[in-house]
């Protein structure tokens, strides 16, 4: 079976379920917003928490953002039962992130059957002003959820 060929009506729903369950999603307290076959959009609402001293957003913020942003796009690609985990991400940061939210557009660059490469670009946004703050390559490794049986012994 091709793993990228496979169909999942349920994508947007499964993607959120699966990264809204995580630790570090449940910290940041992310909301998903724009979602397509490929596309993944999660936006940040501004929290004093998140930021450093001068109400910059921090950096490490920014980078897992990006990498779940890179991830999303990824798993809306991949059929039910099948998840992505992150290998590997690079972040570069472009401008200080200070405003309301914060926004991370991912993308799929590369889809494979075992591995997956997306961007992800980092806003921060006042309004309707959005600026250009991080870009991100994220390499992920698909892979099948392992199925639990139950015995009734």
């Amino acid at each position: 079976m091709d793993v990228l060929k496979a169909e999942n009506p349920d994508f947007a729903q499964a993607v959120k379920a699966v990264v809204l369950s995580m630790p570090a999603a449940q910290h940041l307290g992310f909301e998903f917003g724009r979602m397509a076959p490929g596309e993944a959009e999660i936006i940040q609402p501004y929290r004093k928490e998140l930021t450093q001293q001068d109400g910059f957003v921090q950096g490490g913020v920014l980078g897992s953002l990006a990498d779940f942003a890179g991830g999303s796009a990824a798993g809306t690609l991949l059929p039910a039962g099948w998840v992505n985990m992150t290998i590997d991400y690079t972040v570069k940061i472009l401008a200080p992130a200070k405003g309301e939210r914060i926004i991370a557009r991912g993308r799929v660059i590369k889809a494979g059957r075992i591995m997956t490469v997306a961007a992800a670009d980092v806003y921060s946004a006042d309004g309707a002003e959005e600026t250009l703050c991080a870009t991100a390559f994220v390499t992920m490794r698909n892979m099948r959820v392992p199925q639990t049986t139950v015995s009734n012994a």
